[in-house]
Protein backbone atom coordinates (compact mmCIF):
# COMPACT_ATOMS: atom_id res chain seq x y z
CA UNK A 1 0.00 0.00 0.00
CA UNK A 2 1.28 3.44 -0.86
CA UNK A 3 1.75 6.12 1.80
CA UNK A 4 -1.24 7.94 0.28
CA UNK A 5 -3.30 4.78 0.65
CA UNK A 6 -2.33 4.45 4.30
CA UNK A 7 -3.16 8.11 4.86
CA UNK A 8 -6.61 7.55 3.33
CA UNK A 9 -7.25 4.50 5.53
CA UNK A 10 -6.17 6.23 8.74
CA UNK A 11 -8.06 9.40 7.81
CA UNK A 12 -11.24 7.43 7.15
CA UNK A 13 -10.87 5.48 10.39
CA UNK A 14 -10.22 8.63 12.42
CA UNK A 15 -13.98 9.17 12.58
CA UNK A 16 -15.80 7.05 15.22
CA UNK A 17 -18.92 6.71 13.05
CA UNK A 18 -16.86 5.30 10.20
CA UNK A 19 -15.09 2.88 12.54
CA UNK A 20 -18.50 1.76 13.78
CA UNK A 21 -19.75 1.28 10.21
CA UNK A 22 -16.71 -0.82 9.27
CA UNK A 23 -17.09 -2.92 12.43
CA UNK A 24 -20.77 -3.52 11.70
CA UNK A 25 -20.08 -4.48 8.09
CA UNK A 26 -17.37 -6.90 9.22
CA UNK A 27 -19.65 -8.37 11.89
CA UNK A 28 -22.98 -8.38 10.01
CA UNK A 29 -21.94 -8.66 6.37
CA UNK A 30 -23.12 -6.53 3.44
CA UNK A 31 -25.79 -3.96 4.28
CA UNK A 32 -27.56 -1.07 2.61
CA UNK A 33 -27.16 2.50 3.85
CA UNK A 34 -30.82 2.43 4.90
CA UNK A 35 -30.25 -0.63 7.09
CA UNK A 36 -27.09 0.86 8.59
CA UNK A 37 -28.80 4.20 9.28
CA UNK A 38 -31.61 2.61 11.33
CA UNK A 39 -29.37 2.27 14.39
CA UNK A 40 -27.58 5.61 14.08
CA UNK A 41 -28.63 9.08 15.22
CA UNK A 42 -28.22 10.55 11.72
CA UNK A 43 -29.91 10.60 8.38
CA UNK A 44 -29.44 7.99 5.70
CA UNK A 45 -27.72 10.65 3.58
CA UNK A 46 -25.18 11.30 6.34
CA UNK A 47 -24.48 7.56 6.51
CA UNK A 48 -24.01 7.50 2.72
CA UNK A 49 -21.49 10.34 3.08
CA UNK A 50 -19.50 8.32 5.64
CA UNK A 51 -19.71 5.21 3.45
CA UNK A 52 -18.39 7.20 0.50
CA UNK A 53 -15.36 8.22 2.56
CA UNK A 54 -14.80 4.57 3.46
CA UNK A 55 -15.20 3.61 -0.20
CA UNK A 56 -12.67 6.27 -1.25
CA UNK A 57 -10.18 4.72 1.20
CA UNK A 58 -10.88 1.24 -0.17
CA UNK A 59 -12.37 0.04 3.11
CA UNK A 60 -15.75 -0.85 1.60
CA UNK A 61 -16.93 -2.03 -1.77
CA UNK A 62 -20.36 -1.50 -3.27
CA UNK A 63 -22.64 -3.78 -5.22
CA UNK A 64 -25.97 -2.87 -6.74
CA UNK A 65 -28.95 -5.17 -6.28
CA UNK A 66 -31.80 -3.62 -8.22
CA UNK A 67 -32.28 -0.13 -6.82
CA UNK A 68 -30.39 -0.91 -3.63
CA UNK A 69 -26.68 -0.34 -3.10
CA UNK A 70 -25.08 -2.71 -0.61
CA UNK A 71 -21.82 -1.97 1.16
CA UNK A 72 -19.34 -4.66 2.16
CA UNK A 73 -16.16 -4.33 4.20
CA UNK A 74 -12.97 -5.02 2.28
CA UNK A 75 -10.29 -6.44 4.58
CA UNK A 76 -7.14 -5.83 2.51
CA UNK A 77 -6.62 -2.13 3.36
CA UNK A 78 -7.17 -2.89 7.06
CA UNK A 79 -4.69 -5.76 6.90
CA UNK A 80 -2.12 -3.53 5.24
CA UNK A 81 -2.64 -0.80 7.84
CA UNK A 82 -2.22 -3.32 10.67
CA UNK A 83 0.95 -4.68 9.03
CA UNK A 84 2.32 -1.12 8.82
CA UNK A 85 1.53 -0.53 12.51
CA UNK A 86 3.23 -3.80 13.50
CA UNK A 87 6.37 -2.97 11.48
CA UNK A 88 6.46 0.55 12.89
CA UNK A 89 5.83 -0.69 16.44
CA UNK A 90 8.64 -3.23 16.11
CA UNK A 91 11.04 -0.47 15.02
CA UNK A 92 10.01 1.67 17.98
CA UNK A 93 10.44 -1.30 20.33
CA UNK A 94 13.97 -1.90 19.03
CA UNK A 95 14.87 1.77 19.44
CA UNK A 96 13.45 1.91 22.95
CA UNK A 97 15.31 -1.27 23.85
CA UNK A 98 18.60 0.25 22.63
CA UNK A 99 17.87 3.41 24.62
CA UNK A 100 17.10 1.35 27.73
CA UNK A 101 20.37 -0.56 27.31
CA UNK A 102 22.34 2.69 26.98
CA UNK A 103 20.73 4.13 30.10
CA UNK A 104 21.45 0.93 32.05
CA UNK A 105 25.10 0.92 30.94
CA UNK A 106 25.51 4.50 32.10
CA UNK A 107 23.66 4.16 35.41
CA UNK A 108 24.29 0.52 36.29
CA UNK A 109 21.74 -2.25 36.75
CA UNK A 110 18.29 -1.31 38.01
CA UNK A 111 17.72 -1.56 41.78
CA UNK A 112 15.07 -4.01 42.92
Amino acid sequence: MTPDGLDAVFSALADPTRRDLVARLVREGPRSATTLARDLPMTRQAVVHHLQSLDDAGLVATTREGREVRYEATPEPLSEAVAWMLRTGARWDRRLDRLRQQVERRSGPPAH
